[in-house]
């Protein structure tokens, strides 16, 4: 980690003292996970100075961001240019490889083979820059490095050159995060012009496409693993040096010799990504699908590291079969992607991503081909899949062909449930089996459960269980408050709700509390539960609690607002045969999110809001300035339900009140990750209950807001302050005679 580092007491590095600029950029990449880097000249010669600080930076996962200029010094030319009889001009521009791909020495050729890994691994983004008026260069120097905790920042006049880390006389300052308000303010300051500069917002920098060239490179000099690149690291040539560098060099290249001589990088075997290995749940998770024939459901609460779970029992066939196989369905696009960060934690390799975005057919055809022609029965790979297209024949047909040792893996299971899965689900060849949901049943659809139940032999019980009770008791997830609050419908709200109740009562059976089966049932209890969905006195509630939250707070940062679904409750009026599932968010969902952005926006004109929905380009940008604080409110619908990783969020209001346990369920698991910064979670819950007065509705909506309420008490008994949610119903407790204690 970035604080086990030494650095000088000055947090000062100058060349020719035992405080070397490259033992600084040595032992910093060792410990970190990013390295953002700005500066006015990059060498090749730079990368292959710090070949085992960037090995070692690699194998941990490391990701890298480059702003760079898109002419190469004279000294750079003179690095990756051999020395035939060539004229060149003085500086080289990058973005031609073609012109000198030919010319590249042996040290020149190795830099850009360990870039290609770099681009074809995803472990590098590059941003080619120029000075708008294109005079001169940009010559600012500055980076951070960061880990899971901690960051440093440097800035002064060191390049990122082979001279100026070896020859020259260079010094630059360093700023620790943990040394205090203004080093924080330093590294908060390059971070943020590094961010303005990389988002292409830097008013004084024109952006070169940096696309042709990033696929020229990789076109050209990508294919080699890399340990191989090690080997050819080690092979080149050693150049002389002052005592104090080759001592940091040494350090670094001892450091990677240590991982070099381990099997888990020679042959890059897979391994868990944590060194305190798999939590004690997750290996009991294991055992109990190993011994249900592996198979089973993991009903775990949403955060409990569902996606690792899966993975280690992934990891232990791999122990004991010398291979991994997998297929992965996920819900959503999102979920490709943070599957397969997670598999590359792993060390998993041979992923492949099949959605709507990714061409991968001729990828899927070459690995059937292997494995069935070659019997290679040590082949691995994984196979990453949204449902809609696995439920696709041509897609479903394919990936079938993959043996039954494979292990078949349904994120969010309780979607194996729809009509197009369920006919899928006796023609299914992989034997090994896990779904993963905190919530795996379906609402109102028992058939359908008892086919998942069946396919994952979970008939008799899940394999494993781990509920949000034991997970906040063990410190998985953090503590929360919860507060209630009732809002009342209006007057013409009412009336219509009123009227739907008299209708709907006639189907109720007051001897055994159940309703008849009728569609027309089934139209008129949608139509009903909109009114409360979209009621419009939530708004004004919803307003008292942020301006509260603000005047007692300052801000707003790190705040979930998950906002109805549709238009304002008039635009329905009178519908009454209306399915909210086939809601159109691109198209009829924009008005009530935009009243309750607008509303955050009006507690103060500073705050930064974003709507979250499916039309949100760079999603995963949002979700990362969210994290940052660089957005603190994000308003959505039902975009952040399903397995989004949030990395950290403080507070949640619910306004929809959909009445489905899954969605809840998985928003409050949402907001209670745990965060270093974060002692605890606060969760606003918007609680519509109308008053019925007519005698002859009152029991059967009494009935009805037993179920309605059971969500509450649930939230209420987990919350650490359990008796103050409870006060706030208690008036309608009274009312219908209920206790909120009670399961009755």
């Amino acid at each position: 980690m970035l604080f086990d580092c030494s650095y000088p007491p000055h947090r000062r590095y100058k060349s020719g003292t035992e405080w070397e600029p490259i033992g600084y950029f040595s032992e910093c990449l060792c410990n970190s996970t990013r390295f953002d880097l700005m500066l006015g000249f990059f060498s090749s010669s730079a990368i292959r100075i710090l070949a085992s600080g960037f090995a070692v930076f690699l194998y941990n996962g490391g990701r890298m961001r480059m702003i760079i200029n898109n002419l190469l010094s004279p000294q750079d030319k003179q690095t990756i240019i051999s020395g035939q009889n060539r004229t060149f001009p003085d500086v080289i521009d990058i973005t031609d490889i073609s012109s000198i791909q030919k010319s590249l020495s042996n040290e020149g050729k190795h830099f850009f083979e360990c870039l290609a890994w770099l681009i074809s691994n995803k472990r590098i983004d590059i941003k080619i820059v120029q000075p708008k008026d294109h005079n001169g260069i940009a010559h600012t120097k500055y980076g951070l490095f960061s880990d899971e905790k901690n960051k440093v920042s440097f800035e002064g006049s060191c390049n990122f050159t082979r001279a100026a880390l070896i020859d020259n006389i260079e010094s630059f300052s360093v700023s620790c995060d943990w040394d205090g308000e203004i080093f924080k303010s330093q590294i908060i300051s390059i971070e943020s012009d590094f961010e303005r500069a990389f988002k292409e917002e830097d008013n004084n920098l024109s952006y070169i496409n940096a696309e042709q060239v990033i696929d020229q490179i990789s076109n050209t000099f990508g294919g080699k693993d890399l340990e191989v690149l090690l080997e050819q690291e080690m092979q080149l040539s050693s150049i002389h040096i002052r005592p104090y560098v080759a001592s940091a060099i040494d350090a670094a290249q001892k450091k990677v010799s240590e991982i070099a001589n381990n099997d888990a990088l020679k042959k890059e075997t897979p391994h868990f990504p944590y060194s305190s290995g798999p939590r004690d749940y997750q290996k009991q998770a294991f055992e109990n699908w190993k011994e249900n024939g592996q198979k089973g459901l993991f009903a775990m609460a949403t955060g409990t590291g569902k996606t690792i779970t899966a993975l280690n029992c992934l990891l232990e066939v791999y122990k004991k079969c010398n291979y991994y196989k997998a297929i992965i369905l996920v819900p959503t696009l999102t979920l490709v992607e943070q599957w397969e960060s997670e598999c590359l934690k792993f060390g998993f390799k041979n992923i492949i991503k099949i959605s709507s975005k990714n061409k991968w057919n001729d990828e899927i055809d070459g690995l059937l081909l292997r494995e069935k022609v070659s019997k290679q029965s040590d082949l691995s790979f994984v196979i990453i899949c949204t449902y809609q297209s696995y439920s696709k024949r041509k897609v479903f047909d394919v990936l079938n062909g993959f043996s039954a040792r494979t292990m078949f893996v349904a994120d969010e299971c309780h979607n194996m449930g729809s009509p197009q899965m369920l006919k899928l689900l006796p023609q299914i060849n992989q034997a090994r089996r896990i779904g993963l949901s905190a919530t795996p049943n379906r609402q109102f659809d028992e058939a359908a459960n008892e086919a998942i139940y069946s396919f994952f032999n979970a008939t008799d019980g899940y394999a494993f269980e781990y509920s949000m009770e034991e997970a906040i008791a063990n410190g998985v997830l953090c503590k929360y408050y919860y507060y209630p609050h009732s809002v009342s419908l209006t007057a013409e709200e009412m009336n219509e709700y009123s009227r739907l109740t008299k209708r709907i009562v006639k189907y109720y059976n007051s001897e055994n509390g159940k309703f008849k089966d009728d569609p027309i049932l089934t139209a008129l209890l949608l139509a009903r539960k909109r009114i409360i969905h979209k009621a419009t006195n939530k708004v004004e509630v919803f307003r008292s609690i942020i301006e509260q939250h603000y005047a007692d707070h300052g801000n707003l940062n790190y705040t979930l607002v998950y906002v109805p679904e549709g238009n304002e409750v008039s635009d329905y009026k009178g519908i009454e045969v209306f399915d909210e599932e086939e809601i159109n968010e691109d198209v009829i969902t924009q008005s009530i999110i935009d009243t309750y952005t607008t509303v955050v926006k009006d507690v103060d004109k500073r705050i930064t809001v974003r709507k979250f929905t499916s039309n949100s380009t760079e999603r995963d940008e949002i979700l990362n300035q969210f994290a940052k604080g660089d957005i603190s409110v994000l308003t959505s619908m039902k975009c952040l339900d399903e397995g989004v990783d949030i990395p950290r969020a403080e507070m949640a209001v619910f306004c929809a009140s959909t009445g489905n346990p899954r969605q809840f369920v998985q928003r409050r698991g949402r907001i209670l990750r745990k965060h270093p910064d974060k002692e605890y979670a606060i969760i606003h819950d918007l609680v519509v209950i109308p008053t019925i007065n007519d005698d002859e509705c009152f029991e059967m909506e009494r009935n009805l807001l037993k179920n309605e309420l059971e969500r509450v008490r649930n939230f209420a008994l987990l919350s650490r302050n359990s008796a103050d949610s409870f006060s706030e119903l208690l008036q309608i407790m009274n009312y219908y005679n209920l206790n909120l204690y009670d399961n009755a």
